[in-house]
């Protein structure tokens, strides 16, 4: 299948800019539309309120939230008319509390093919970041590019390491990312620490690598050590040894919250990928 429309989120004009320009490459090259959201978050939680509180509270957070919605609209226009006319698009403004968001995110992930959005955690990045990225790929049901600060993006990645560790999250990333998969030069699938009695104990990443290349992807296999203390330091090593354009990933194989309080693969990439990641979960 073709990725046909691309969906963008943004909640901040941090790295918009970047953002924009990459997902407009990738449509145009594609022959994709793209969907973009400026979403203003209201970040209060109401949890308890005194009497005549919440009238006067509520209201202003809510303007100050249009008011970034809007503002993220017009840097999206800005950015878009730097883009080529070909392009077709389409942008919509939204405001919601972040107890909310999920649910807006899902609705409009749902219906797209791609979800292409900025990295999630860096300095000045609010909770919303991380909660767009999750409501696209958990409720969603979505596949997500994530752009590194740079918004550096191959329209066509000659290099792709796909991170393979027999899981159902990593499959889903796979099958989803064929379009770019084919259309890679060379594509490496990373297996670090293979189980010994697993049953690709033989030949890991063996049988992946045979349905790649049915589907005329240049594939090959690369077995490694886990030779530091996080999966994420060698797969993200072994990433730029091929400088690879994209990386190819499962997501949340763990939940979320062990991630969030004992760390991850999937947080520790987003976190310090340099380049872009592909995944799904």
């Amino acid at each position: 299948m073709a990725y046909k429309t691309l969906l963008s989120i943004a909640t901040s004009t941090r790295h918009l800019d970047a953002t924009v320009t990459a997902a407009a490459a990738l449509a145009v090259k594609m022959d994709a539309h793209l969907d973009l959201l400026a979403l203003g978050v209201d970040r209060t939680q109401v949890g308890y309120s005194y009497i005549g509180g919440g009238a006067i509270a509520l209201p202003i957070d809510t303007e100050r939230a249009e008011e970034d919605a809007h503002a993220i609209a017009d840097a999206i226009t800005a950015a878009i008319s730097e883009q080529t006319p070909t392009l077709r698009w389409s942008c919509e403004t939204a405001v919601s509390q972040i107890g909310a968001l999920t649910d807006l995110v899902a609705q409009r992930a749902r219906y797209a093919d791609l979800v292409v959005l900025a990295q999630p955690f860096g300095p000045n990045l609010g909770p919303e970041t991380e909660a767009v990225v999750e409501a696209a790929l958990f409720e969603g049901a979505a596949p997500a590019l994530v752009l590194p600060d740079n918004g550096r993006l191959a329209t066509e990645p000659k290099s792709v390491v796909i991170a393979w560790n027999q899981s159902r999250e990593a499959m889903a990333s796979i099958r989803r990312a064929l379009p770019l998969l084919k259309a890679a030069a060379k594509v490496d699938i990373t297996v670090i620490d293979p189980p010994v009695h697993g049953p690709e104990r033989s030949d890991p990443g063996g049988l992946l690598c045979q349905m790649l290349v049915r589907h005329g992807v240049k594939a090959e296999v690369s077995v490694l050590a886990r030779s530091l203390p996080r999966v994420s330091d060698v797969l993200l090593r072994h990433a730029m040894d091929q400088n690879a354009d994209l990386l190819v990933m499962g997501a949340y194989g763990h939940s979320r919250l062990r991630e969030a309080i004992l760390g991850g693969a999937t947080r520790d990439i987003l976190d310090g990928a340099k380049l872009p990641v592909f995944m799904a979960h």
